[in-house]
């Protein structure tokens, strides 16, 4: 049976895709006939991010399912014209780019490095760093991207922490959940790295309240959602020396405004949304394989649970 698949992306993002999911499609043995223009009523399944021509989903009247090119879907659940089965994006690009970056700028913290690029004053000031197995690195969100970084910073020896909303265990890394838990992952983290999604339940995670728990000094590492940040409260703690300081690769209102008080603060780095991307090799893969699975009758990969909204 042949299919016919939607491309509802950026217009500008078709040209890499084509090939790549072609490519995937074929290695799959699926029938499909792909493109940006069909019929509403003829449509089997819509390739999507936000930014691309669909919004109202209304028409498309034999649609099976909606493939999230994004791993956030906080744009697209409110989105009350989508009945369709939703999944998002999770996918070997994103997490082998977010285990790059995460580990990237944990090691920066640690070992100090931004004295050397920034601080060269003439003077002969060596401090070792501690080793990774005695610095503790508290990851917030254990979904696909934030189990990949701590696999990654145990490997290197870090002690690692995770917080979820609901308990998890992974190897080597000692779990938290709940209100309570938040608390135990925060008061012993020098370096906090956040990788949760953007929920009602998760909008200012970090705040003043939060921000108290820290150890003085602590390093804020933010690769996940603008909205997981109470701004102010950052720059307050980050004035008073609570935080020591912030890498941000992701904001409320994007780009950053040039006269954001981020980009002057001497203890933030700013990051242009550059920690992961989905790449369209690997996203192609995933796409594929929730067609092959969804036309076979199994269960899709990286369904999206509407009431927790991811």
């Amino acid at each position: 049976m042949t299919v016919n698949v939607l491309f509802a992306g950026r217009a500008a993002s078709w040209p890499a895709y084509e090939p790549e999911l072609k490519r995937a499609f074929d290695a799959l043995g699926l029938t499909v006939n792909l493109g940006c223009d069909f019929a509403p009523q003829e449509v089997d399944y819509i390739i999507y991010a936000p930014t691309g021509p669909v919004s109202d989903f209304t028409p498309f009247t034999r649609l099976k399912a909606v493939l999230s090119l994004w791993a956030g879907v906080e744009k697209i659940v409110p989105n009350t014209t989508l009945t369709a089965p939703l999944t998002r994006m999770v996918d070997a690009g994103l997490e082998l780019g977010m285990r790059e970056w995460v580990a990237g700028h944990t090691l920066r913290y640690h070992l100090g490095m931004d004295a050397h690029i920034q601080g060269q004053t003439g003077r002969w000031e060596p401090k070792v760093p501690p080793l990774a197995r005695d610095r503790k690195v508290t990851i917030l969100g254990l979904g696909a991207l934030g189990r990949a970084a701590a696999e990654t910073l145990t490997a290197l020896g870090f002690a690692v922490t995770g917080w979820s909303r609901t308990q998890k265990q992974l190897n080597g890394v000692t779990c938290h959940a709940g209100e309570d838990g938040l608390r135990r992952a925060l008061e012993q983290a020098e370096i906090v790295v956040l990788l949760l999604p953007d929920t009602p339940a998760t909008t200012n995670i970090l705040n003043a309240e939060t921000l108290a728990m820290l150890p003085r000094g602590a390093r804020i590492i933010n690769p996940g959602r603008g909205p997981l940040i109470d701004d102010d409260a950052l720059l307050a703690a980050l004035d008073s020396g609570q935080v020591g300081h912030a890498t941000l690769d992701v904001f409320r209102v994007e780009p950053l405004p040039p006269e954001h008080p981020y980009w002057a603060h001497p203890n933030v780095t700013v990051t242009p949304h550059i920690a992961s991307e989905t790449r369209e090799s690997t996203a192609a893969e995933v796409i594929a394989e929730n067609i092959r699975r969804c036309e076979a009758g199994e269960p899709m990969l990286h369904l999206v649970d509407r009431s927790l909204g991811y």
